[in-house]
């Protein structure tokens, strides 16, 4: 396989690419596309911004995407399975992803932008930071090479909260989430899950449902038995149910209001502060970013 990471200046030897970004409805992917619209206008001109949509986002990530998209003043092509989840979770013979089975990111993301592209040479920008140690997701495909502007002219996190705030803001399930991506995301830490569960009861109650379908198996001792269980539930660590009541339990015994914050402290101050996730619990690459 080729080496498809290549620098800013080498993507100018390229002729005829095609020059793509991803947006996942995250800070970064964002601020990306904005600091190519107003550092590079050139390549701004030349890029088709897609979006690869599950149909299980929340309306916050849609919300974005248009202010974004004016912002833009470009229109940000939705690529799309064709499927549902629900179709595919039945092709996985019910098997719920996971950080070991991640069949929605393949499926539902990385197929439909590499269809999206074909055999084109192609520039795809990355919103690495410099301050980040992780790659996204680069592509095995001889034709699709990546670049990493904010790694290459060194932005780090303030640099991409200061585009944001100066422009179209801050994506506003950060107050509760730390990632874009799909309502029922399997790496949603507890406190994540309470807040999909306050803000979002109807889509929690539609991620318990998932948990609670009737599987079987055959056994050839007993027939068929029920099963469940990892693979059956979102998180190895229990139902997310057990995860909701771990995190109440915690909040409660903290309290509410953590001691070091200020009452009239702005939600996006608070973000600024947090630290990242952890480079390997990113659920599916080409969609964190």
């Amino acid at each position: 396989m080729a080496n498809n990471k290549i620098s800013m200046k080498e993507m100018t030897k390229l002729e005829g690419a095609r020059h793509v970004l991803g947006l996942s409805g995250g800070k970064d992917s964002a601020a990306l596309a904005i600091y190519i619209k107003d550092r590079y206008p050139e390549i701004h001109d030349q890029v088709e911004y897609f979006f690869s949509d599950t149909g299980a986002e929340l309306k916050e990530v849609y919300d974005f995407l248009d202010k974004l998209e004016a912002y833009l003043g470009k229109e940000i092509i939705r690529l799309s399975s064709g499927k549902d989840f629900d179709h595919w979770l039945k092709v996985f013979n019910d098997y719920l992803p996971s950080a070991q089975q991640r069949w929605c990111t393949r499926t539902m993301k990385i197929q439909p932008f590499e269809e999206f592209v074909g055999d084109d040479l192609v520039v795809s920008y990355i919103g690495i930071r410099a301050d980040e140690n992780r790659n996204g997701y680069i592509s095995h495909k001889d034709n699709i090479k990546a670049v990493f502007p904010f790694v290459e002219n060194g932005l780090v996190r303030d640099d991409i909260f200061q585009m944001l705030e100066d422009t179209v803001g801050i994506p506003e399930y950060y107050q509760w989430r730390s990632r874009s991506g799909c309502y029922f995301c399997f790496f949603q830490r507890q406190d994540e899950w309470l807040g999909l569960k306050r803000n979002h009861p109807e889509l929690f109650e539609k991620a318990r449902q998932y948990e609670q379908r009737v599987r079987t198996k055959y056994d050839w001792k007993d027939g068929e038995i029920p099963i469940s269980g990892h693979g059956y539930t979102w998180s190895s660590q229990g139902t997310i149910d057990e995860m909701v009541e771990r995190a109440e339990k915690r909040e409660k015994e903290s309290g509410i209001i953590a001691s070091n914050k200020k009452g009239s402290e702005r939600w996006q101050d608070t973000l600024k502060r947090m630290m990242d996730d952890d480079p390997e619990d990113q659920a599916c690459l080409i969609c964190s970013l």
